[in-house]
């Protein structure tokens, strides 16, 4: 099982006693006010849409967008809460001037040498500069600043900072994956002095319940997998179920989404088999036969391809028949052709690619399009309108998602 995985399947023990009594948190229980280290805290619990993932938690956002315009008090926030601010309003899409930095700054355009001993306000700034975008020149002085300082000073830091701080230099948490962010965090939480009891129990219960959620899924993939029985079929392919359901993970890890987990895991599955298939195996004819009969989508033309070929096709056709089944169930028929040709579309090649040419073909060959298409029939909120306009050329925010998706597997597949 792949290491982050692993991490993600990990329970946390909960005792017989905690697990007898509902748990009731109140805005007294768990002094709930909105504070920015709270809001941080809660930030890392669903509880199955109770009131803390949801209308409190909202509600606090809102007020803290609120705050944020007050210039008084935001003169007053220290390093640690100015940056938390920031970040939690960012990952919110509240839109937040980086301004708010320059009071810590000199004349010289600096960052305050006083700041160097901060660890935590140090921590607060190094996460919030990892949501910068293009053109914030304080945010990529901030990156720099911060990571030469937080180096030089992680050995001495106490145990539970340095855990956090070692983790955040490894990988920012907002480039890292919800669960697993949440996993790591309650761990650091949990060791705390000052953590409030109540919320870390709400904390481990929310994280053991979806995990039983994704251990019934995984095992009746696994099911489902073995007696499909494809890689004694075909030898050369890749078997990476587990890590397939963990791309699932990525995209949707509410528990109410496990149509959508399931969709992509089995999409990636797919496409793990035919990249194998086109880059490994097949012959340059082979290949372009297949595409060629792909693009039809008819099981009346399977007889035309190798034995092999013909197993890999008829996989793909019943995938989206299930696909065709659900969406017409869910009454999402509309994302259908959407999802067949977004799976088309990985299979068209040519000659190898200029660096520009690459990077028009990245919004395909990342296979954003296949993942996002396919999980539509689990997402009540998906409508006909918000799939046409996800599909339209150009849509910039998904080309830029494509394109990070594909240098960095590109990166990693270098390494």
């Amino acid at each position: 099982m792949a290491p982050a995985t692993t991490v993600l399947m990990n329970a946390f023990p909960i005792s017989p006693r905690m697990s007898a009594h509902p748990l009731r948190v109140t805005p007294r229980a768990c002094g709930l006010m909105p504070s920015l280290r709270f809001l941080w805290t809660i930030r890392f619990v669903l509880f199955r849409g109770s009131f803390v993932c949801t209308k409190k938690y909202a509600e606090a956002i809102q007020e803290l967008k609120q705050q944020s315009q007050d210039k008084d008090q935001l003169d007053n926030y220290d390093l640690f809460a100015t940056a938390l601010q920031f970040r939690l309003l960012r990952q919110h899409h509240y839109s937040v001037s980086c301004n708010v930095f320059n009071k810590f700054k000199n004349d010289d355009s600096k960052f305050e040498e006083t700041l160097t001993s901060d660890a935590k306000g140090l921590l607060s700034l190094y996460e919030a500069a990892n949501v910068r975008i293009h053109g914030e020149d304080v945010l990529e002085d901030a990156v720099a600043f911060t990571t030469r300082h937080l180096n030089r000073m992680v050995q001495e830091l106490e145990p539970v900072l340095q855990c956090q701080v070692k983790r955040a230099l490894e990988q920012p948490v907002h480039r890292g994956v919800a669960r697993l962010e949440a996993r790591h965090y309650i761990s650091f939480y949990e060791r705390n002095e000052s953590k409030n009891e109540i919320l870390l129990k709400l904390a481990k219960l929310d994280f053991n319940y979806l995990q039983n959620i994704y251990k019934k899924e995984l095992h009746d993939l696994s099911r489902w997998w073995n007696e499909l029985d494809l890689i004694s079929k075909l030898p050369y392919a890749r078997d990476r179920l587990v890590e397939s359901y963990f791309w699932g993970t990525t995209f949707h890890f509410q528990p109410q989404h496990s149509y959508a987990r399931i969709a992509v895991t089995k999409s990636v599955l797919m496409l793990t088999i035919m990249d194998d298939t086109y880059d490994n195996y097949a012959t340059l004819e082979e290949a372009d036969l297949f595409t060629e009969i792909l693009e039809k989508w008819d099981i009346n033309e399977i007889d035309r391809l190798p034995d092999y070929m013909k197993i890999i096709y008829k996989f793909i056709l019943d995938l989206y028949e299930d696909y065709e089944v659900e969406a017409a169930k869910q009454g999402k028929l509309f994302a259908l052709p959407y999802a067949k040709e977004a799976t088309y579309a990985v299979v068209l090649g040519g000659q190898m690619p200029t660096y520009e040419e690459y990077l028009v073909n990245t919004v395909v060959t990342s296979c954003i399009y296949v993942f996002v298409t396919v999980g539509i029939p689990g997402l009540k909120s998906a409508s006909k309108e918000s799939i046409d306009w996800l599909m339209s050329e150009p849509n910039k925010a998904l080309i830029a998602s494509t394109r990070v998706c594909r240098h960095a597997d590109d990166i990693a597949a270098m390494k």
